[in-house]
C-alpha cells in the first residue's frame, strides 16, 4: 500500500508544497543524528557508518534508554526488497555486541572527551542500564517501498522481527526546510527482539563492589560507619539480600543516594545482625549496639529479612557526605550491595581517594 505524504501552504489560498529529492544520504543521515526524536522513542546516536564484520556499513547506530540498539538503514530512493535482507544481515551481527563493542562503538563516534556514561545521562536524565544491547530493532528510512518490501516486513513483524519502515518526505518552501515522516506498521506491533542467552555488561574485575548508604532516615549513620569501620543495610528482603552478600576481602565503594561515594576500604567480616554485630575497637572485639551511636539501627521487627545487616570494613579513605565524589554519568543502584562494573565510575574514584587500579 503506497503512502503518501502531503504538505499544503494554508496562509491564504491553500496550495500544495512539492516534495523534492534530498541531494545527499548523508544529508538525510545528519538530520536524523541531529534531532532523532523523529524516530518517535527518544535516541542517542552512537554510531554513523558503522563498519560491520562483514564488510558492510551501517548508516546510523543508535541506544534508547532502555539500553536497546537501533539500526538504521537510510535509501534515499525507492527501496528494492533486498534493503530487507541487508538490514537482517545488519541484525544478525548486532544481535553479538558486548556492552564493551557498544561503548567502542561510540567512542569512536563521539567528539573527544564526551564518555558514554555522561552523554547517555545527559540525553535520558539518568544513568546507563547495568546491561545493553538486550534487545535491537532494525528500521528502513525512505521516500517510498515496493509493494513487495511492505508485504514481506508486515509479514516479518507477524512473526515478532522488531523492523519498520519510515517513510518521509523533504520540501522546500521558500527558505524553509521541512522533512515530514509516517510510519508503515503501528508501533504498538512491533517490539524489540531480546537476547536470552548472551551477557552484556561490562566485565567485572572480581573485586570492586558498590554499596549503597542510604540515610533517608535515623537508621544509619555515615559518621557512625566511618568511626566504627562497618556498612550496613536493612529493612526489608530487597535490602539485607544484597549486603549479605558481600564477601570477605571485597573492595567496596560506598555511595550515599543523593549526594555520592563517600568512602572505600576493604571487607573484614560477613554481615551479622545488628544485635549481633561487633566492631574492633583499640584491638578487641565490641559489641556495636553497645556503643554511644549517632542512629538506631532497628527498623522495629525480629524477622531475620527486616533486621539491619552489617558488615565490617577496613577503611582505606573516607570522606564526609559534604565532600562526596559524584560527577553526571557515575553508576548508582537500589541494591544495597552488587558488583560494580561501571568502568567510568572506577576510572573517576580511583584517583579521587588516592587507591590503586584492579585489572580485569
Amino acid at each position: 500500500m503506497s503512502r503518501e505524504i502531503g504538505l499544503w501552504r494554508v496562509d491564504g489560498t491553500p496550495e500544495r508544497v512539492t516534495p523534492k529529492r534530498i541531494d545527499l544520504e548523508s544529508t538525510l543521515e545528519a538530520i536524523i543524528e541531529n534531532d532523532p526524536l523523529m524516530l518517535d522513542d527518544p535516541v542517542m546516536i552512537i554510531g554513523r557508518q558503522v563498519p560491520t564484520a562483514h564488510g558492510k556499513f551501517i548508516d546510523l547506530l543508535g541506544i534508547d534508554a532502555d539500553g536497546t540498539i537501533h539500526v538504521l538503514e537510510l535509501k534515499r530512493d525507492r527501496t528494492p526488497r533486498d534493503v530487507v535482507a541487508q538490514l537482517l544481515d545488519y541484525g544478525s551481527w548486532v544481535k553479538d555486541l558486548s556492552h564493551d563493542d557498544v561503548l567502542t562503538i561510540f567512542n569512536n563516534h563521539a567528539r573527544a572527551g564526551v564518555s558514554f556514561e555522561t552523554a547517555f545521562a545527559e540525553r535520558f536524565g539518568a544513568n546507563p542500564p547495568e546491561e545493553l544491547n538486550e534487545g535491537h530493532t532494525l528500521t528502513i528510512v525512505a521516500s517510498e517501498v515496493d509493494p513487495a518490501t511492505e508485504r514481506i516486513v508486515d509479514y516479518l513483524v507477524d512473526y515478532g522481527l522488531p523492523i519498520n519502515v519510515m517513510f518521509f518526505r523533504y520540501f522546500e518552501d521558500g527558505p524553509s526546510k521541512y522533512l515530514a515522516r509516517t510510519w508503515l506498521v503501528d508501533d504498538t506491533r512491533v517490539s524489540s527482539i531480546s537476547k536470552s542467552k548472551q551477557r552484556t555488561k561490562e566485565t567485572w574485575n572480581g573485586v570492586d563492589w558498590y554499596v549503597s548508604f542510604g540515610l533517608d532516615s535515623n537508621s544509619r549513620s555515615w559518621d557512625d560507619a566511618r568511626k566504627y569501620g562497618f556498612v550496613s543495610a536493612g529493612g526489608g528482603k530487597w535490602f539485607t539480600r544484597t549486603i549479605r552478600g558481600l564477601e570477605i576481602g571485597a573492595r567496596v565503594w560506598v555511595c550515599v543516594p543523593k549526594s555520592g561515594y563517600v568512602g572505600v576500604g576493604e571487607v573484614i567480616g560477613e554481615a551479622m545482625p545488628f544485635p549481633n554485630a561487633t566492631v574492633d575497637l583499640d584491638g578487641e572485639a565490641v559489641q556495636l549496639s553497645s556503643l554511644d551511636l549517632h542512629a538506631v539501627y532497628d527498623h522495629g521487627s525480629t524477622a531475620p529479612d527486616d533486621l539491619e545487616y552489617v558488615v565490617r570494613v577496613k577503611w582505606i579513605k573516607t570522606v564526609g557526605v559534604e565532600d562526596a565524589v559524584w560527577e553526571q554519568g557515575m553508576f548508582a543502584n537500589q541494591n544495597s550491595a552488587c558488583k560494580l562494573r561501571n568502568r567510568f565510575t572506577l576510572d573517576r574514584l580511583v584517583p579521587a581517594f588516592g587507591v590503586a587500579a584492579t585489572e580485569d
